[in-house]
C-alpha cells in the first residue's frame, strides 16, 4: 500500500506543477494569518502548500500501521466439550430446527403471536 500511495502522491504532485505553471496572473490570491497578509500568492501554490502539509501530517500513519495477523482460535484437543454425545445425529437437529422455524413463521402469518 505505501508504495501506491507514493506513486499517487508522484502524479499529483506532477499534474499540480504542470496546472500551476500554466495558470496566468488572474490567478492570484491574498493569505490572511490574522497578523500579517500575504498579498498575490499564486492559487497553485497555497494549493500544493496545503497537499504537502496534508502529506506531512498523514504519511507516519499510513507508513507506521503493521498488517495485523488473525490467527484461528486454538481449540484445546483435551476437552470432551468439543465433541456432540454419542448418539447425535446433526442432520435430525437441522431436521428439527427448521420445522421449528416453519412453525414460528406459520404461527406470525396467522396472528398467532
Amino acid at each position: 500500500m505505501p508504495g501506491r500511495l507514493i506513486f499517487f502522491i508522484f502524479i499529483f504532485a506532477l499534474i499540480l506543477f504542470f496546472i500551476g505553471f500554466n495558470l496566468g496572473d488572474e490567478y492570484r490570491c491574498n493569505i490572511n494569518f490574522g497578523f500579517t497578509v500575504l498579498s498575490g500568492v499564486p492559487v497553485f501554490f497555497t494549493i500544493f502548500v496545503s497537499f504537502v502539509l496534508g502529506l506531512l501530517f498523514s504519511l507516519p500513519l499510513v507508513l507506521r500501521q503493521k498488517k495485523k495477523k488473525t490467527e484461528m482460535p486454538r481449540h484445546d484437543t483435551n476437552k470432551i466439550d468439543d465433541f456432540p454425545p454419542a448418539g447425535f445425529d446433526a442432520n435430525d437437529k437441522i431436521k428439527q430446527d427448521a420445522a421449528a422455524a416453519k412453525e414460528r413463521f406459520l404461527a406470525k402469518r396467522r396472528g398467532n403471536k
